[in-house]
């Protein structure tokens, strides 16, 4: 069974008229082709038609769907020999974060993400995708083994933010993020991030200092969740839908202030319609991304992730 979001009711009643003709024609000797045909055609340009105009909260709602592809599987799709490493080696097995040694295209690299969970069990696992401070720590130590054996790394990122428990804060949540953010600003090997659904504050800067920012077409990125700035600014998660308007979250606004470098098109209706393509489409991109930065000494490579970073922010006089 498909899961529609509020505003795809047009779409969820033709394909289900689909489906009933779909069955119509299995139990009838009548030809229903042409309906059929028709009826597809008009889905495809419904989809098409809806998905052109999303508005900020609309395109949120996407990038949380639940049957949107995670971390493992654009790397089950992508990659190839992954062997997931396990362990920040000095607390525990952080399992909102995954990565470990791949190959892209023949090449040797580090791949890491957050990944969330598909049912009830295996989201609390994982944490909903809420990263403890072990988590990012664990990251580090794959990028920081990356570094040493001179591999490209590549991360994704989708997350809600980081775990806000007592827990995290404990053991130094904050301090495990400017961590990663420190070290990865200096990483010496080339760093290639996507933002494949949420991207979430803090806890998404944490493995996103990169030489290459991709995004998905429907993916969000923001400092803080809309609902979040909502009950900050207006004292009611109610206006989340106003928030997301204002805090500039869409791939497109982004592209627009330099804060990420391509946009990644998403098949109609989004990632989850036809995870094949997408996964298809991104792993061209990953891999144009990783030729522009590849050949750069480790002194350009440095210096322009630098001025990349030192760019970030515009503002007018007065």
């Amino acid at each position: 069974m498909k899961t529609y979001l509020d505003f795809e009711a047009p779409i969820a009643e033709l394909e289900k008229k689909i489906e009933e003709l779909h069955g119509t024609n299995a139990e009838v000797s009548v030809d229903l082709s042409k309906e059929l045909t028709s009826l597809t055609q008009k889905s495809q340009q419904l989809t098409k038609d809806i998905y052109k105009d999303l508005t900020s909260w609309q395109i949120t709602k996407v990038a949380r769907h639940a049957e949107r592809p995670y971390t493992l599987d654009y790397i089950n799709a992508i990659f190839t020999d992954f062997v997931e490493m396990h362990g920040d080696r000095h607390f525990s097995d952080d399992l909102s974060i995954v990565g470990g040694l791949a190959r892209l295209n023949g090449i040797p690299c580090m791949v890491l993400g957050h990944q969330k969970g598909r049912d009830t069990k295996e989201r609390t696992l994982r944490n909903f995708g809420m990263t403890r401070p072990e988590g990012y720590r664990k990251a580090l130590r794959l990028m920081k083994t990356a570094e040493r054996f001179k591999l490209p790394v590549f991360t994704f990122v989708d997350t809600p933010g980081a775990f806000p428990g007592i827990d995290a804060e404990e053991r130094g949540q904050s301090e495990a993020i400017g961590r990663n953010i420190f070290e990865m600003a200096q990483l010496e090997t080339p760093i290639i991030t996507t933002i494949i659904g949420e991207g979430g504050s803090g806890g998404a800067l944490a493995i996103s200092v990169a030489d290459q920012v991709l995004m998905l077409q429907y993916a969000v990125y923001s400092v803080i969740s809309p609902e979040g700035c909502a009950s900050i600014l207006w004292k009611t998660s109610d206006k989340a839908s106003v928030a997301a308007e204002a805090l500039g979250i869409t791939a497109p606004r982004l592209k627009t202030l330099s804060l990420i470098d391509k946009i990644v098109a998403e098949p109609s209706g989004g990632a989850h319609r036809d995870p094949a393509q997408m996964a298809t489409t991104l792993k061209r991109s990953l891999g144009d991304a990783l030729r522009l930065v590849a050949d750069l000494s480790i002194k350009e490579l440095l210096d322009q992730r630098y001025e990349r970073l030192q760019s970030y922010g515009r503002f007018g006089e007065t």
